[in-house]
């Protein structure tokens, strides 16, 4: 080994150092692994990537890695002396520092120190040593059992967050559970919702922690025995189906595919609608691999609900549903209320029960409402609220459903992006528009509205100030849609605000706010404030004084 060889190693060897000192000196390292049973040990991956003259050691497993960039100096080693040579002498290193770490809470039961190096014939990536603690397995092993038998099995309190982040990662470890008894597993994941139903942030918290450990079971362990996979750091990932690929005992019980289309109908069900593409990826390659129950989800919809649910007809109405592809069928036989009753009480019945929020209609219908708001898409979606919205005897039961479907986040999925909306967009637009009693429930929804991907709420806002005006029950509401509206939105009030009357009550209303929420309302009114300011000089009396204390709340003296 030549110097050049020789100080490139002694500079791993000092980041390897300098990692287990930097652990060692942690004086917390004990309270983290206290902080439930379910946890023997901190870290069970270390990277060392090399680079000369800028090698690090870190526990990301991020795709990205500082050894694929340029270096300050060419690498002195060939790929066939880092096999040989260097990784030896770095697993020993490496033996050696653990060895002093074996019983304390650092090391997990199972370590793995893998290495990514620069060469002289490009990157090298190799496991540089992999070690298990039999001790601390056996010791794993037997605190799952007992937190299974004591904290779901023989308890109905609910459960720690904590808690399911490690369980639902120790139930699909291979290392742990060579195959995973998918019944039990399943039946594990369903009772610990159950436990903590009564905690919605909680409960979505748990379920995160369940589709994550199920999410990288399938993709690291489950596809890897059928497919070749080309990993995407940002973009989807690319499946190329094995030749010699058998899913065997595919339509039996309690087989290993059941978790993943477990998992998949978790992700469609409870993801965000951006994540919900996964879910329908692992279907697909289920289906893919002969699977019938995927390819019947494909088709019918996931075994969540029951015929019953998903499918009703009478003699004004049918309607079906198919939560894998987030979408409601409904064929109007006869054009009176209570076939729209009959669809949105269908609707609302499958939203409570936990039907995708994100879903889009499809609709067969001789009516063709749409709402009086200019820019709206012209979707089956918004026809159906649309002409529901035409019975004003219906308007309690879509507040009702209005009220269900609302969450951020969650989207109409028949519209570009532009035009997207929140889920109960169309039935808040319209009872919004159709009398004060609803007002509240614009407020509500506004609250709620993602303001930063949604733009729709604009195009309703401008039409309400032209429908109510400055009122003293309007008022509150349309202030509360200006605060999440963009600088596109321009309103037409100014003619009415010459009255003073009405030009106090906006300003009452306004000096509640601080200096940028009333810049915020002010712009789509007036403009930038400078032309408040100009109108502000050239009024007098009263009217003066008004804008003067509109300008002074915006925060212009």
């Amino acid at each position: 080994m030549n110097e050049l060889q020789k100080e490139a190693l002694e500079e791993m060897k000092t980041a390897i150092n300098n990692w287990f000192d930097e652990q060692e000196n942690r004086k917390n390292a004990e309270e983290v692994v206290l902080r439930t049973t379910l946890q023997v040990g901190i870290f069970n991956f270390v990277k060392l990537d090399y680079r000369p003259g800028r090698t690090r050691v870190n526990s990301s497993k991020s795709i990205g890695n500082a050894a694929g960039k340029k270096s300050m100096k060419a690498s002195p080693f060939s790929r066939e002396q880092i096999l040989h040579e260097i990784q030896p002498l770095l697993a020993e290193i490496v033996r050696e520092r653990l060895d002093k770490l074996e019983t304390t809470p650092l090391i997990n039961y199972r370590f793995t120190f893998q290495g990514t190096f620069a060469t002289i014939d490009g990157l090298v990536e190799l496991t540089v040593l992999e070690i298990v603690y039999e001790e601390k397995k056996r010791k794993l092993l037997e605190q799952i059992q007992s937190y299974i038998e004591k904290k779901l099995d023989k308890s109905s309190y609910p459960t720690k967050t904590l808690e399911t982040f490690f369980l639902a990662q120790h139930l699909l470890d291979p290392d742990l559970f060579s195959e995973p008894d998918s019944a039990k597993t399943i039946s594990i994941f369903n009772r610990i919702q159950e436990l903590n139903k009564e905690r919605v942030e909680a409960l979505a918290e748990h379920r995160r922690d369940i589709i994550r450990g199920l999410t990288c079971w399938v993709e690291d362990v489950f596809l890897t025995r059928y497919y070749d996979i080309t990993r995407s750091e940002y973009g989807r990932n690319e499946y190329v189906i094995k030749e010699e690929a058998v899913l065997e005992n595919k339509d039996e019980p309690n087989q290993p595919i059941d978790l993943l289309l477990y998992g998949a109908v978790m992700i469609i069900r409870y993801e965000p609608n951006y994540s919900k593409c996964m879910g329908l990826t692992f279907l697909e390659l289920a289906k893919r691999l002969g699977s019938g129950k995927a390819t019947r989800m494909l088709k019918e919809g996931s075994d969540s609900f029951s015929q019953q649910d998903i499918h009703m007809r009478n003699e004004l109405v049918e309607c079906r549903a198919n939560d894998v592809f987030s979408l409601f069928t409904i064929v109007i036989l006869k054009e009176e209320a209570g076939a729209y009753e009959g669809a949105i009480s269908f609707i609302l019945s499958l939203l409570r029960k936990g039907f995708p929020k994100s879903y889009k209609i499809k609709l067969k219908s001789s009516e063709r409402e749409y709402l009086p708001i200019k820019g709206l898409a012209k979707s089956d979606t918004h026809r159906f609220f649309a002409n529901a919205l035409a019975y004003s005897e219906l308007h309690p039961l879509l507040e009702e459903y209005a009220r269900e479907a609302m969450v951020e986040f969650e989207w109409y999925e028949d519209t570009d992006d532009e035009k997207s909306v929140m889920p109960g967009s169309y039935a808040v637009f319209g009872l919004g528009l159709s009398s004060e009693r609803y007002f509240s429930l614009v407020e509500d929804y506004i609250d709620r509205v993602d303001d930063e991907h949604q733009l729709m709420h604009d195009k309703f806002t401008a039409v309400f100030a032209e429908t109510y005006g400055i009122t003293e029950s309007s008022t509150p509401t349309l202030i509360a849609c200006l605060l999440r509206s963009h600088d596109s939105l321009k309103l037409k009030i100014q003619p009415e605000l010459e009255s003073e009357d009405k030009l106090t009550l906006l300003v009452q209303q306004i000096e509640t706010l601080s200096d940028d929420e009333a810049e915020r309302v002010l712009y789509p009114i007036w403009g930038k404030t400078e032309k408040l300011t100009v109108l502000a000089r050239k009024a007098q009396g009263t009217r003066k004084e008004l804008l003067i204390r509109l300008l002074k709340v915006a925060g212009i003296s």
